[in-house]
Order: structure tokens, then sequence, then C-alpha cells
């Protein structure tokens, strides 16, 4: 991932409350149908706005389909739903090849009909329900941007987003996800319960017996431009170090590893890990009317990158270890700076970035 300076301050101001204006109209609409949930929103915004993929876990009953067919109505993407289940087959997803005749000639050639994976925002719903060769039919789809059949391969249109959800508490006819599936996703975000007040409020809105319209935020031609514009926003080296160190300490043999990777931990994350935690740092800092990310946006989207990209062994199952508890130790033990451990205020350090990132530049325009 480029970090190179490809936009000057001033751009990069407007872009950001271009990003947060954007994201405040989102999140308004949003509103509308879905109560609460308000760090899942913001965790698909950036998962939308990164065109990266993101896995919902969570209870059925919490919204997570009806969330995402909202951020699809309001972005005015081509909207495909596939429902994972045992039978699911890999033609089903990608689409396959049927023989044609031809009226003149006699003969008969092969035409692709395409599949529901065609298209700009995908919500593969349960998707831990299906066997492993459908999910293999998936993964070239989330990584490549493109479908492969009969040595024919062919492009996805942009964007090509993929939201999927997986319920936890069912295990009869589900499989886990391989790690090289689920290390395509840029978040696992968790689900839980909503609060009292929260969910008084679901029972009273549902009660009425009608779903609030919808119009699109932007239009898909706008939302393209805006994600090629995020990815020229510069990113400061201490940050893309510092989401390095982090990944490196999800691993047993690395030397800043805690004590709690060393024995709870089997595999740790990849290079995606790093690369994921820059790319949504900088989404988050724009959404907030940042231009410059600093580490709070690091550690804040950490346990969301981080939970589903390493292999906890059997001794963290008999300890009920989970990865979150991991990722908080890893978040102590790496070294912050511009925060002391307990320290929650809003690091000093964007100031830091902003001053040498921009620096000759301003020097330049006074």
């Amino acid at each position: 991932m480029s970090t190179n300076a490809t936009m000057s301050l001033d751009e990069c101001r407007a872009l950001a409350a271009r990003v947060a204006s954007t994201g405040e109209r989102l999140r308004a609409q949003t509103a509308r149908r879905i109560i609460g949930l308000d760090d899942v929103v913001e965790q698909v915004l950036i998962t939308v706005l990164t065109r990266s993929h993101a896995l919902l876990e969570g209870v059925p009953g919490l919204a997570k389909t009806l969330l995402l067919s909202t951020m699809s109505e309001l972005l005015d993407l081509q909207f495909s739903r596939i429902q994972f289940t045992p039978d699911l087959m890999p033609s089903d997803i990608t689409g396959s090849e049927y023989l044609v005749p031809d009226t003149e000639t006699g003969e008969r050639h092969f035409k692709f009909a395409k599949g529901p994976v065609f298209a700009n925002f995908i919500l593969a719903d349960e998707i831990n329900r299906a066997p492993p060769k459908t999910q293999a039919a998936l993964m070239e789809a989330m990584e490549e941007r493109q479908v492969t059949s009969l040595g024919v391969r062919r492009e996805l249109e942009d964007p090509f987003i993929v939201l999927a959800t997986q319920n936890p508490i069912e295990q009869e006819g589900t499989y886990p996800l391989p790690m090289a599936q689920l290390d395509r996703f840029l978040f696992k975000v968790h689900l839980d319960y909503p609060s009292y007040e929260d969910e008084e409020r679901i029972a009273r809105l549902t009660a009425l017996g009608r779903q609030e319209p919808l119009e699109p935020v932007i239009t898909r031609a706008e939302f393209v431009e805006l994600a090629d514009a995020i990815l020229a926003v510069p990113v400061p080296e201490p940050l893309v170090r510092y989401a390095v160190e982090l990944t490196q300490a999800s691993r047993p043999d690395a030397a800043n590893a805690p004590a709690s990777v060393r024995e709870y931990v089997e595999w740790g994350a990849g290079p995606r890990a790093a690369q994921a935690l820059v790319h949504a740092a900088r989404a988050r800092a724009l959404l907030a009317g940042r231009s410059v990310p600093d580490y709070d946006d690091v550690r804040a989207l950490a346990p969301a990158v981080l939970r589903h990209r390493f292999v906890l062994g059997y001794a963290a199952e008999a300890d009920a270890v989970t990865a979150d508890r991991v990722t908080q130790d890893m978040l102590r033990k790496v070294p912050c700076p511009g925060r002391s451990e307990g320290d929650s205020r809003p690091s000093w350090i964007r100031r830091v970035f902003q001053a040498i990132w921009y620096g000759p530049e301003r020097r330049r325009s006074a």
C-alpha cells in the first residue's frame, strides 16, 4: 500500500469534509430503519468506502440482513442476495455455460449466463452454510474481482463488495470458513443484543407494520469517484509502522508478542492485517472529518480487523480466552507514541503528523 503524498493539505481537508458529510447522511438514513448499532454501522461504512468485504456475526434477529440491504439501497448500487445453503453449487454463484443452437448453421456454441455474483453489492446470507467447493467459487471473486469459467476470465464491475452474515450459535449444517477466505474480509463485525431502550424502540417501530422509504444518498458514479479519492489520501509513515508492529505482535515467535499470544495463538495474522489496519484507519479518519489518520483510528479498529485473522489453540478454548482479549493484550504491549497505558484521551500525535507530513507544503504556501 503506497503512502506517497498525492494530495495537498487543502485537497485532503476538502475530501474529509465531503466524506464526513456523506457519512452523516448515510447514518441518518440508516437510522430510519436500524435502531442502535452505531459501531456496526460505522464499520460497514468503512468497509463500503474502501471497497472491501466484511463478515457480520450475530444471533438471528439483530437486523444484519436489513442493515446490509439498506446500505446498498442508499448507495444506489446493483444489489444481489445469495442465500447460502448446503446444496448451493458454485455455478449458482458465478453462473454457468449452456449450449445455444445457431439457427442458420445448426451448430451449437456455449453462452455464459451470469450468476448473482455479477453485481456491485453482494449479500452472502448465512455464508457458513455452503460447502467448501462453493466457498471456493466466491474466493476468486473477493480477491481478484473476476470469475473464471471454462478458462475464460470475466471481470466484475466496479465496485464489488461482499458483505456476509453468519450465525454463531448453530453448528448443524454449517461449514467453518477457511482461513484463506476469512483473511479476505476487512472486518469481522460482532453484533450483540440491543439495550432495553433500543429494543423497546425496535418493537414500537415494527408494530407500525411499514418500512420507511429511502432515497439514494449518492449515485454509483459519485461513489466510485469518492472511493478513488480516498485511496489518494496520504498515510503517515509512523502510522504504517505501528500497524505493522501490531500485526507482528500477533505471531507467537515475534519479539514483541505478549504472553497471551505465545500461550494461546497457534498462527498469527498475515500481511493483509497491516494493510487492513492502515486502509481502514484512513477511512475512519475521513468519516470523522479529519484529513490525517492517527493511532486512535488503528486502535479502535484493531479488534474488528484482527479477531478473524489468527488461529487460537486448544488452551485458549480451555481457558475461555477470546480473540478480542488477545488483541487487547497486543494493544497494551505494543508501544503507542503519545499514549500511556489506560490513557483514553485523543492522541496529540495527529497534530505532529500534520506538521511533519504537510510542513514543506505549508512553508511553500506561506
